[in-house]
């Protein structure tokens, strides 16, 4: 995207009107998010930093700053955000909205017949005399946030100053090194296969392929392993002649996107598990295989669904059915089961590392605003020591891949037997 003008006017002393919105999927660090920043914005106000302050909050994300659906925090009510960190989901309500795509917006009735989204919610902002939004969304919802402060700048010669926050349980935003919310979703869907591996017992060669979130980045089915893993270490069983043991419970699989694909070699390999267990265990990032999915879609001439930002709807086309049909053949699985932990993960209260980080992120946020300077909050990875910092919105970008040369990556897919290269 175009460079975006970041610094404007200081708000220091200033009465000031604070918007937040959350936006995209959900993460376990919407709500935390928003305590977060109410805290260090509430906090602000009564050290003197600032000489008022509202805190309003746009319903639906910016299918709410479209319609004008928002309210308005009361000061005698403050205090209670903080309960905020410990829930899960959006306090606010999120959607998918791309203010550049004026069709959808239509469509969806979040605009008339000759409006422009970008020009509506400009007009939104400045009704509601907002000085600083919070975008709390992955690179989406931020560069959204971006284009539309630049509009309103360059049309309208206003300034609004933007701190993003990045929401993603798939952990695969540039430059950022650790994005919110995905720390929790990973041991969450740790817990979720502590319970679902005991399916492996309920029948002879049982295959069960347990689907993780995450469109192009491997982060979050790695980690989630490498969770679960953690915790069957800590497990005791009993006599070594029960079938069902720490080795069938073991995960026997990591597929993800950033790791070449062989069906047969993996078929092989799980074959002798499958004999030698009579169980497999498989975590696949449901990314994975979908370019191969959507040629043979394509190829038969069947149209593939696509959300409002061109990415394929994978939770449309099935990765997980496409998975089990050709591995359980090969494998000569008796019963199959795909599971999916996305909505379980994602829809946690953050952990304790995630508020950690969302606190830390949030209190530099505050002050960059104060000061006038906008950008997306995280630790930048391009910069030496990573320093919490309004990271450039036009460095802010998708589709980083996982790192698969980390020693503990490594190191977990040498003990699970299954090649990297």
């Amino acid at each position: 995207m175009a460079a975006f003008n970041r610094t404007l006017s200081s708000i220091d002393g200033k009465d000031v009107a604070v918007g937040m919105l959350t936006s995209g999927g959900l993460a376990p660090c919407l709500s935390a998010s928003i305590a977060q920043l109410a805290k260090y914005w509430i906090q602000a106000k009564r050290e003197g930093k600032i000489s008022g302050l509202t805190l309003r909050m746009y319903i639906d994300g910016y299918a709410g700053l479209l319609t004008g659906n928002s309210f308005v925090i009361p000061e005698d009510q403050w205090d209670s955000l903080d309960e905020l960190n410990y829930v899960g989901g959006s306090p606010i309500g999120n959607s998918r909205v791309k203010l550049t795509n004026i069709e959808d917006c239509k469509k969806r009735g979040f605009i008339k017949e000759g409006e422009q989204p970008l020009e509506v919610a400009s007009q939104q902002l400045m009704k509601d005399g907002i000085n600083v939004i919070h975008t709390i969304g992955g690179d989406d919802t931020n560069t959204q946030a971006a284009v539309l402060s630049k509009f309103l700048l360059d049309e309208h010669n206003g300034s609004v100053i933007v701190i993003g926050m990045p929401k993603t349980i798939d952990n695969d935003v540039v430059p950022i090194a650790q994005t919110f919310g995905a720390d929790t979703a990973a041991r969450q869907g740790a817990l979720y296969f502590k319970n679902i591996v005991s399916e492996s017992t309920a029948n002879p060669r049982m295959l069960i392929l347990h689907e993780v979130m995450g469109r192009d980045c491997g982060y979050l089915t790695a980690k989630t392993a490498y969770y679960y893993r953690e915790e069957l270490a800590k497990q005791k069983f009993a006599s070594p002649l029960f079938p069902s043991n720490k080795e069938s419970r073991d995960v026997h699989a990591i597929w993800i996107p950033e790791i070449k694909f062989d069906m047969a070699a993996e078929g092989a390999r799980l074959k002798k598990l499958m004999d030698k267990y009579g169980c497999v265990n498989v975590f696949f990032g449901e990314g994975t295989g979908v370019a191969e999915i959507v040629k043979d879609m394509e190829a038969n001439g069947e149209e593939v669904p696509r959300d409002a930002f061109g990415h394929v709807s994978l939770n449309k086309i099935n990765p997980g059915t496409y998975f089990s049909k050709h591995l359980a053949q090969v494998i000569e699985a008796e019963k199959t089961i795909v599971q999916k932990s996305g909505y379980f993960s994602r829809s946690a209260a953050a952990n304790e590392f995630d508020r950690d980080l969302i606190g830390r992120c949030a209190e530099v946020g505050v002050a960059s605003a104060i000061e006038g300077v906008s950008g997306c909050m995280g630790e930048d990875e391009e910069k030496p020591g990573k320093p919490i910092r309004p990271i450039e919105f036009e460095r802010i970008k998708g589709g980083k891949a996982f790192d698969i040369t980390q020693d503990w990556f490594v190191k977990m897919m040498e003990e699970i037997g299954q090649q990297i290269a």
